[in-house]
């Protein structure tokens, strides 16, 4: 049973691959892509010394608001596979590849019409509920780990006890929103439309 919900996790990215693929990116697109997965992983490592407080999240947003959902999801799942080469491979990095994915890609789509950038308390808002969901998902994986089949109690448990560690996430994920958002956005931005990346959405408008 734990394999299988391994296993599950990793094949749950496989869809936004394609779905990015689908688009067909323009390759200067895909640099920028690059860029992005090489900073988000180099904040991971430098803040590596503070369990928790990482601008990883935020980063992730931000690309995901600017580039679109497919690029946020792959920004935050390759953020998550290539830091591990320095922090550790294992079962637990298809999680990190997913959580970090979804908040991406949830980003993306809550940007579509400016939401998150025009309003920035949503955007707080947002990156509080993005540290919830994932020390959620990662609690998931805490279970596993455990060696025993998946338990509604023992999960349970497992989310009390890491509230503070889920306290930790929201608020790193706030600080840094806060601190990088007015930067990055009017920086990516004019990336974007300087060398024409647009979503689909856009592009019908």
């Amino acid at each position: 049973m734990n394999i299988v919900m391994i296993a599950f996790a990793g094949i749950s990215c496989i869809p936004y691959y394609f779905k990015y693929e689908s688009r067909k990116p323009q390759t200067r697109e895909t640099v920028v892509l690059a860029v992005m997965v090489s900073l988000t992983v180099m904040s991971r490592i430098i803040f590596g010394i503070i369990p928790g407080f990482k601008p990883v999240s935020a980063m992730v947003i931000i690309c995901g608001m600017v580039f679109g959902r497919e690029s946020g999801f792959v920004c935050g799942s390759m953020s998550a596979f290539v830091s591990n080469f320095f922090f550790g491979q294992g079962p637990w990095t298809v999680f990190q590849m997913f959580s970090w994915g979804m908040i991406g890609w949830i980003a993306g789509i809550l940007n579509r019409k400016q939401i998150l950038e025009k309003n920035r308390l949503t955007l707080m808002i947002y990156g509080i509920m993005a540290g919830i969901f994932f020390s959620m998902l990662m609690d998931v994986w805490t279970v596993l780990a455990a060696g025993e089949e998946f338990q509604w109690t023992r999960y349970i448990a497992i989310l009390a006890t890491s509230i503070p560690v889920t306290v930790e996430y929201c608020v790193s994920n706030v600080i840094f929103l806060w601190i990088l958002t007015p930067v990055l956005i009017k920086k990516l931005s004019r990336v974007k439309y300087k060398y024409g990346f647009f979503d689909e959405r856009e592009i019908q408008q």
